[in-house]
């Protein structure tokens, strides 16, 4: 008899499967690209081509008996690009707002990007601060306790991350997979560019989600 299928460490491979489209949004040259590359492949380019319009990756965590499937839409950072923008996070479950911790004008241009996600993504979006390049803090220009206060004031989840040296990166994208309503049927908003399946599972014990292994692409 045929058991459940196992990960890499002997447990059994979770039972239940939940997809979510997840958006990356934030200036030019922040580590966007970067973020994803880590997250998906474990890989880091020192000189990373700028994204043209967008680009879409899927990557999995588990938590407990449940497989959170994200779907990426790693979105181009330049002003032409900007009026492209809705047509990716129109129905996306969590948004991720990068920005570099040595360009204060990209912190500035992080907070546009929260405020239209406020008053035009999904009410329920699940919205992230990342202050990325934390390898270069000795080149800081926006400091940790100001971005937290910020974050802490729009409701956002925050953390500063490094795509270089892997730092918070799957942390990051763990602390979505465990804020996201699992245990909710999800609707489906029309226009959404790229796949929307979502299915509602129930996880029983979310806080206990921290391991995260990863379950395959």
């Amino acid at each position: 008899m045929a058991g459940r299928p196992l990960r890499f460490n002997g447990q059994p491979q979770p039972s239940k499967l939940c997809q979510f489209k997840l958006v990356l949004l934030g200036e030019s040259a922040v580590g966007k690209s970067s973020l994803v590359l880590r997250f998906v492949k474990g890989q880091f380019q020192e000189y990373q081509e700028s994204t043209i319009g967008a680009a879409f990756l899927t990557q999995s965590v588990c938590l407990d008996d449940t497989t959170v499937k994200f779907e990426i839409w790693d979105t181009a950072g330049q002003e032409r690009y900007h009026s492209l923008a809705p047509m990716y996070y129109r129905g996306a479950q969590a948004a991720v707002v990068v920005y570099d911790i040595t360009n204060a004008e990209t912190f500035a241009r992080a907070k546009t990007w929260v405020q239209e996600l406020q008053r035009q993504a999904s009410p329920n979006i699940v919205m992230v601060l990342a202050g990325n390049k934390a390898d270069l803090s000795g080149k800081r220009t926006v400091e940790y306790e100001g971005a937290q206060v910020y974050a802490d004031d729009n409701s956002l989840l925050f953390m500063e991350t490094s795509a270089k040296t892997g730092m918070n990166v799957r942390d990051l994208f763990l602390a979505i997979a465990k804020k996201l309503p699992k245990n909710e049927p999800q609707s489906s908003a029309g226009g959404a560019a790229g796949p929307g399946v979502r299915a509602g599972v129930d996880l029983n014990q979310p806080s206990q989600a921290v391991k995260g292994q990863c379950c395959g692409n």
